[in-house]
């Protein structure tokens, strides 16, 4: 591509380092350390109870922050303190937790606060959770914060309810306590050993200042304020999102504990440990959904990282799983993971066609699932970079077996065949197309999005159904769009990938829980079976029991087939040789902080 082609596309894509930031005058002759990279899917808000994808999810973990952590090196995973002091004083029984708080944290400086410092205390994190609470905020994290069990909560919020009143955020409850300015406690009503991983989610139960909520009002997801080490200075939505160094940050130090025998976390720790964070001073997200124009504003050096290289240039630039000798010779460099996540097709089991408990709707859901060819997905639109889903359990997580098997992964278009004549769906006007036991037209319709990966996906479906004698539209929109409805349950099916938020495998199987119904269970599914299987799951420690739980909510999750599930995904990462201290988290979101760009480097390659 040509200069003036490469200044042109920057452009295009708002890559504009530096805008908008005020450093100091001794600091503006430095130039500025700018991380540039573009996520694939817009985000929806930045108000963390109205946030469920990743990517918005992505953005205000470096804004605002938990009270626990993850070691940037650490593999296997390592919770860390970040704003809490020293790990969490934790009862026999797993029911009650104490936490401290560091005094002399500050909220980034914003008129919510009248021109005055906001220090960080022990209610922040209690409010956090009661606006997930606070019916008037149809949070779809409430369900989460449902199942961790804080002793009165959920009371509170139904006493709102049927009192149809205004939430009561000042009624003390026994489950969500302040004993003094800078120490919370935590009771739940049941054991929860996990509790810990909840409070290590920052883009989910961050501190936020209520100051903030009650200033900006309907406007919050515009204005994330928070502790961490940056701040929101620019947005246009689905197009640009660029944060600056919080200039209030306190003093905090790179430090991470890699294992001993980690030779590429050693060298990354051993290069920036002891150096104040952020190391950034900006970071600059543009949107870019189509595969093709994200790949080439990596190649012309628009972009510092590509975030999950697209499967159309995987055999491209890391053949074999090593990066090309072309790219090498740059100093580019990649990593290839299996990542903590799942591709998913769900089924909205309210919907009269694919929904429903009977023998023969739970039929057709199973057959439609054995007519997928999950091998054919992976070759030809992930390029191999995936393993069929055997369970809704991911890698990375307890409960995880790789060598458990379901009939999730299988092919077989002969038995689905089968299960559609045995329960009636058969061509009854011989167009060539299955009808419904009743006599009545079998047509699925599946939501979907306008960019290449969704469209081979969409035709993979088109002749995977075609082969059972079952029609299939698509009805396209924008995702954000395609979530606000499918939380409302308007759609019929729709595919999802659901990444994790932490090591406990249990979270994912929310997915089926019946409680959480048009939030993270997007299906609907509610079975009183598995809801007891999963409430078990949350309150016994790690060990035989509860693998045998987990065993038994896979079994229920395949043979009742709310969902199809497809594959986890390898991911693979690419950066130039001017980023330092990357490495992919396994199942948080924030890194942004712990990275360096080295604008030296980068001026040298001509950028």
């Amino acid at each position: 591509m040509k200069r003036r082609d490469t200044l042109a596309l920057g452009a295009a894509l708002g890559l504009t380092a530096g805008a908008g930031l005020v450093l100091p005058p001794a600091a503006a002759a430095q130039p500025l350390r700018v991380l540039r990279y573009a996520f694939p899917i817009a985000e929806s808000s930045f108000d963390p109870p109205q946030i469920t994808d990743v990517y918005s999810r992505t953005v205000i973990t470096h804004i605002f922050e938990s009270l626990y952590t993850y070691d940037h090196l650490a593999r296997p995973a390592r919770i860390v303190p970040l704003t809490a002091v020293g790990m969490p004083e934790i009862s026999s029984d797993f029911r009650t937790w104490t936490v401290k708080v560091q005094p002399g944290i500050f909220f980034a400086d914003d008129p919510a606060f009248g021109g005055r410092p906001r220090e960080l205390v022990a209610a922040d994190f209690i409010y956090v959770f009661k606006r997930c609470a606070d019916p008037a905020n149809k949070s779809p994290l409430w369900s989460n914060v449902d199942a961790l069990g804080f002793s009165g909560l959920a009371a509170l919020r139904r006493d709102s309810l049927d009192r149809k009143q205004a939430f009561d955020y000042q009624r003390p409850i026994e489950g969500l306590r302040v004993l003094d300015r800078h120490t919370v406690q935590f009771q739940t009503d049941e054991p929860r050993p996990r509790l810990i991983e909840a409070l290590a989610i920052a883009g989910q139960y961050g501190a936020v200042a209520h100051e903030v909520v009650a200033f900006y009002g309907n406007k919050i997801g515009e204005h994330p304020v928070g502790t961490g080490p940056f701040k929101l200075v620019q947005w246009r939505r689905s197009s640009l999102i660029a944060l600056d160094r919080n200039p209030a940050y306190r003093e905090r130090r790179w430090d991470s504990q890699p294992a001993v025998d980690d030779a590429e976390g050693q060298a990354i720790a051993a290069q920036l440990r002891g150096r104040r964070l952020p190391l950034l001073d900006r970071v600059e997200v543009s949107i870019i959904e189509e595969a093709q124009p994200r790949w080439l504003s990596f190649l012309n050096g628009q972009t510092d990282l590509i975030d999950r290289l697209p499967a159309d240039f995987v055999h491209v630039a890391m053949p074999g799983g090593a990066v090309a000798p072309n790219l090498a010779r740059q100093g580019i460099r990649g990593a290839r993971v299996l990542q903590a996540d799942v591709v998913m097709t769900y089924y909205n089991m309210e919907d009269p066609v694919v929904g429903g408990y009977a023998p023969h709707q739970v039929a057709l859901r199973r057959a439609m699932n054995l007519a997928v060819d999950v091998d054919r997905e992976i070759r030809l639109v992930r390029h191999g970079m995936a393993i069929p889903a055997q369970s809704p359990v991911l890698p990375h997580m307890s409960g995880y077996d790789a060598n458990f098997k379901s009939e999730s992964s299988d092919h077989d278009p002969a038995r689905a065949k089968a299960l559609l004549d045995l329960y009636g769906y058969v061509d009854r006007d011989g167009d060539g197309w299955r009808e419904q036991p009743d006599g009545k037209p079998l047509l699925l319709v599946c939501a979907t999005q306008p960019d290449q990966a969704s469209r081979q996906l969409n035709e993979l479906w088109q002749k995977n159904m075609a082969a059972i004698g079952i029609r299939i539209s698509f009805k396209t929109a924008k995702w954000p769009e395609n979530l606000k409805a499918a939380r409302a349950g308007a759609l019929q099916m729709w595919g999802v990938g659901s990444s994790a938020t932490s090591g406990d495998g249990a979270d994912m199987l929310r997915r089926y829980h019946g409680k959480q119904k048009g939030q993270q269970n997007l299906s609907r599914f509610a079975l009183k079976e598995f809801d007891a299987v999963y409430d078990q799951l949350a309150a016994l420690p790690d060990g035989p029991e509860r693998q045998a739980l987990f065993d038994q909510a896979k079994r229920l999750a395949v043979a009742w087939a709310p969902y199809k599930l497809h594959v986890h995904r390898y991911v693979a990462d690419l950066m130039h040789p001017w980023v330092q201290g990357y490495r992919r988290p396994a199942f948080w979101n924030g890194w942004w902080d712990m990275v360096d760009v080295d604008p030296v480097a980068r001026r040298a390659a001509g950028l």
